[in-house]
């Protein structure tokens, strides 16, 4: 291991506050939207429901866990992650994959464009109940702007700022999740892969709904990206909890509905 990548493995308290607080922004906030896209105007069903939190739930194990977490945070450019670092090493060791990895990072601005102002109008857009009249788009504008404006303290500065609030957060909605799951137990058999299969084989259209459940892994790239800034082994093992309390949500959801 050498010197540049001697700080992917350490693990620190600090180091998982700010893996939380910059990392899993974007995944974190999908519980806003996701079940929103999947359910629409359709009227709800037990194979809706349970199938839409099976497939979120198994979206989120082989896409984010599997893929992410377990295979992509080992493929480093001399401690760096993303999509380029990952284009350097193709370059450098199989130029035949040179356009898959074009590809990626054309995924990746585009991810880039569409995620902030998705996150933050679906959590302005959780007042309009209360506040009917709210403008939202300024709202959004004004919260973006100021979101890129204080980018420029730092990495390190905005993962110690956001960690505690993100941390919040996470614990929030999964404490959510239990409180429905309590009163529906039942909902925990979307654990069960068979109801995501039932969604998509035999719920009419149920193919295309998974344009919806996979909005669940946004910003999973992230976990990747921000690598070089917080350590392979504090993205791992924040993961564990961050994905625990977006479970909890997800089956929260589908209690509910």
């Amino acid at each position: 291991m050498t010197k540049s990548t001697q700080h992917l493995d350490k693990l620190t308290t600090a180091g998982l506050l700010v893996a939380v607080g910059i990392v899993f922004g974007d995944i974190g906030t999908s519980p806003l939207y996701t079940y929103r896209a999947i359910i629409e105007d359709r009227s709800v069903t037990e194979t809706l429901a349970l199938g839409g939190a099976s497939a979120i739930f198994w979206t989120l194990t082989f896409q984010t866990t599997l893929k992410y977490v377990l295979i992509t945070l080992r493929a480093d450019n001399n401690g760096e992650g993303g999509i380029f670092s990952l284009y350097a090493l193709i370059r450098r060791y199989a130029r035949w994959l040179l356009f898959p990895a074009i590809a990626g990072g054309s995924f990746l601005i585009a991810d880039s464009i569409i995620t902030p102002p998705i996150s933050v109008s679906s959590a302005i857009e959780g007042l309009l109940p209360i506040y009917p009249d709210l403008p939202t788009v300024p709202i959004v504008l004004a919260v973006l702007l100021g979101l890129f404006l204080v980018q420029q303290a730092g990495t390190n500065r905005l993962g110690k700022a956001f960690g505690p609030i993100m941390t919040v957060w996470f614990t929030m909605i999964g404490l959510l999740g239990v409180v429905h799951i309590v009163q529906n137990p039942a909902v925990v058999r979307a654990l069960n892969p068979y109801y995501a299969y039932e969604l998509i084989v035999h719920y009419p259209e149920g193919f295309w709904l998974l344009g919806g459940v996979f909005l669940c892994s946004t910003g999973a790239e992230a976990l990747y990206s921000d690598m070089g800034h917080v350590g392979r082994r504090n993205v791992q093992v924040s993961w564990v909890y961050v994905k625990l309390c977006l479970i909890l949500c997800y089956l929260g959801q589908a209690a509910c509905i």
